[in-house]
């Protein structure tokens, strides 16, 4: 008898192939596209002499993050402590965590990752900066902390000047921390759609951020790094003079929610990152029935759309 043949899914695609080759669905990228977005942002930042730390939860691929660190990126944000290990791992020298964490066991895993990198965090809460402090000081590593302030989103970030300064002389009492700076970032700016809408919006943020700038600078306090901003945003807080450093990370894909945006002739960020996808049945006029469902697709920010522009490779 002769033995079964091992089943085997066979490979989505094969570099070389045409499009209409790939069997859907499939996520696709854009390599002339997504170059085009990751020089484009390296650009922007690097003419004004702004430190790009490019958020790594776009993609949470370590071979991305690497291009752009070679692209000129001082390093990556990640947004949790799990989502920051594979970089670490794979020798990304500086991360730095965008959103707050609390618990003895999630600054363990802080202080272990500062011992394969550089690594920076943010604190909304004194509790935040005493658990970091005394697992930074028994694993024997120096972490930077930044105080994240309210730039207008009404989500984390302190909201007073004396809130900020309880957190500041909580750092300072840990010889493991380090006062850093600050992160003022405002999710909610990215997505204004009208582009003098979404810049006025970004220029409140950046006048809030810079108000506690000036508090701190009044009491001998200088912020070595002011962080924050995202791809909406981006090119408003490169010119704000407030940042030292932008946190931008859908620059590279871009999706359909961005699209809605209007953009400037100066930033023009192209869709690099695309679903594959093949009409299976269409019995009913008006209606078609594609291989990708609701198990494939995000639709928090809507329903995907149809791309009209075709590549006739895979590269």
């Amino acid at each position: 008898m002769t033995q079964a043949r091992q089943l085997v899914v066979p490979p989505v695609a094969m570099a070389g192939q045409p499009l209409a080759a790939v069997s859907t669905p499939a996520l696709v990228i854009d390599l002339d596209a997504f170059g085009s977005n990751l020089k484009q942002m390296a650009g922007l930042a690097g003419a004004a002499g702004m430190a790009l730390r490019p958020h790594a939860k776009a993609h949470k691929s370590v071979a991305i993050a690497q291009r752009q660190v070679a692209a000129g990126a001082t390093g990556i944000c990640c947004q949790k402590l799990t989502e920051a290990y594979p970089f670490a791992a794979a020798g990304i020298a500086s991360i730095h965590l965008s959103n707050e964490f609390i618990g003895a066991d999630k600054a363990a895993m802080a202080a272990e990752l500062a011992a394969r990198t550089q690594l920076s965090l943010c604190v909304d809460d004194p509790r935040q900066v005493h658990e970091v402090g005394a697992a930074a000081a028994h694993a024997g590593v120096k972490i930077d902390v930044l105080p994240e302030v309210d730039a207008g989103q009404g989500r984390c970030g302190v909201s007073s000047a004396d809130a900020l300064m309880a957190l500041v002389e909580a750092i300072d009492t840990y010889p493991a921390l380090r006062f850093a700076g600050l992160q003022g970032y405002h999710g909610g700016a990215q997505h204004v759609r009208g582009w003098q809408q979404r810049r006025e919006t970004a220029q409140r943020a950046a006048e809030l951020t810079a108000g506690y700038l000036r508090h701190l600078e009044a009491r001998g306090l200088r912020c070595q790094v002011v962080t924050g901003g995202g791809t909406g945003t981006a090119e408003f807080d490169i010119a704000s003079g407030v940042y030292t450093e932008i946190q931008p990370g859908s620059y590279l894909f871009m999706d359909a929610d961005y699209g809605a945006n209007e953009w400037s002739g100066a930033f023009r960020p192209e869709h690099s990152l695309f679903i594959a996808a093949t009409v299976m049945s269409a019995t009913r006029p008006g209606h078609a029935v594609c291989d990708v469902g609701l198990k494939t697709v995000a639709v928090d920010s809507g329903l995907p759309r149809v791309w009209s522009r075709q590549a006739t490779t895979l590269r």
